[in-house]
């Protein structure tokens, strides 16, 4: 990876933070997105010192608001006219519903359409730095269900509603956007991490937060999978796929469904003000 610049959402703790080392380790240049900048600048300095790699960045940005998505891609571009491996990884989890400043459900914008907005503003410098790769972190298609009717949530809302929905979202967009790179250079795929123990967890119910932490594995064994598909040379040219312990594994349910991600592409190009000749639909 010496040479290469990755750039790791929500790289400050959990997964995030182990792929984010593990790639310094291998060399790259890897910047941190982060929101906290105490977190972000403990996180940045721990890999450095770890790794005895000096080129790992900070980079700031509350993805749960698109105008900061925007400022954040406009920072890096300043910073780096090359990008080889985008992690879209950052995510929450919330027992309540609330609403950004900017008027979308919090789950959606900060975990699926923070990455979707993130991913297009990036995409001219990933395709000037091809090959290069974009990994977006989801999980299993097994019971997964998004209802483009409600994607908000307001009919409607729950802990394992509102994730479930923006991890199908994250893989309806790993397949949608594959088929619109191809040709490109740039490949796109999603992963199922495992169950991770992470203080992400402190987010869900207390019981299902203890099981959780019973049965999930390491931070480390979370990001093998993201590592394998950011760094592993077995992979290049391979797109559109889900994958679980460094092996593909089966896309199922509404997944599979070509309508379904039609109909969540364009509802994700009019949330985050995209044009609908945004980068990946020219490709299309």
């Amino acid at each position: 990876m010496q040479g290469k610049i990755c750039l790791v959402t929500g790289g400050n703790r959990g997964l995030g933070y182990a792929a984010a080392r593990a790639l310094a380790a291998r060399g790259a240049t890897v910047v941190l997105l982060c929101r906290s900048a105490d977190k972000g600048e403990a996180a940045r300095a721990a890999i450095a010192k770890e790794t005895g790699n000096p080129n790992v960045e900070l980079l700031l940005c509350d993805l749960s608001l698109q105008s900061d998505v925007r400022r954040a891609a406009a920072e890096l571009k300043q910073r780096h006219d090359r990008l080889h491996v985008l992690i879209n990884n950052a995510g929450i989890f919330a027992r309540e519903r609330t609403v950004t400043a900017e008027g979308i459900e919090r789950v959606l914008a900060t975990n699926y359409l923070s990455h979707f907005l993130l991913t297009h503003l990036l995409l001219d410098t990933l395709k000037a730095s091809a090959p290069s790769r974009v990994i977006n972190v989801a999980t299993r298609t097994t019971g997964l269900s998004i209802d483009l009717d409600d994607l908000m949530l307001e009919k409607s809302y729950s802990f394992m509603k509102a994730m479930g929905r923006t991890k199908m979202g994250l893989i309806l967009f790993t397949i949608e956007l594959a088929r619109r790179l191809q040709g490109t250079g740039v490949t796109v795929n999603a992963l199922h991490p495992g169950i991770v123990k992470t203080d992400l967890l402190d987010g869900v119910p207390p019981l299902l937060g203890m099981v959780f932490r019973l049965i999930g594995r390491s931070a480390e064994e979370g990001a093998r999978t993201a590592v394998h598909l950011a760094c592993a040379p077995e992979v290049a040219g391979v797109s559109g796929g889900l994958f679980a312990d460094e092996k593909p594994i089966t896309i199922g349910g509404q997944a599979k469904d070509a309508a379904v991600a039609a109909r969540l592409w364009q509802r994700s190009v009019e949330l985050t003000g995209l044009s609908a000749s945004a980068p990946a639909a020219s490709a299309a």
